[in-house]
């Protein structure tokens, strides 16, 4: 399919087709989201991105800067606690793990590293 820069929306209480909600920054695949009950966070992507881009979820529009991961990746994996937004791994096979706190913006901080380089990673979140 290629890179894009779409964000579609469901209503999730209803059944039916999705709808547009407004485009990332750029255009990308491979990228990686979490969310807190107001903000939607995408991260990285390819072609290489460390971007990190937001939404705000009560009203449709388009995504806004948000800072940087600490280098290039693509199918990281992502979780959230509502609060901070964690990344790990990554092509370019990376074992690193790091976080930003989602209701600020800002460049993310180091959490700790994976047992080993990964990428295509899933995240599972409690919250």
């Amino acid at each position: 399919m290629g890179t894009i820069n779409v964000i579609d929306y469901v209503t999730i209480s209803t059944t039916g087709n999705a709808a547009d909600f407004g485009d990332l920054t750029r255009s990308h695949e491979g990228i990686s989201s979490t969310a807190s009950k107001t903000r939607g966070i995408f991260a990285g992507g390819h072609p290489s991105s460390d971007t990190i881009d937001y939404i705000t979820i009560a009203t449709t529009g388009n995504a806004t800067d948000f800072g940087n991961l600490s280098g290039t990746r693509r199918l990281t994996g992502a979780v959230s606690d509502r609060s901070r937004g964690v990344f790990g791994g990554g092509i370019s096979e990376t074992n690193t793990i790091e976080y930003v706190t989602i209701d600020t913006t800002g460049n993310t901080t180091d959490f700790g590293d994976l047992t080993v380089a990964r990428h295509g990673l899933v995240g599972v979140s409690g919250a």
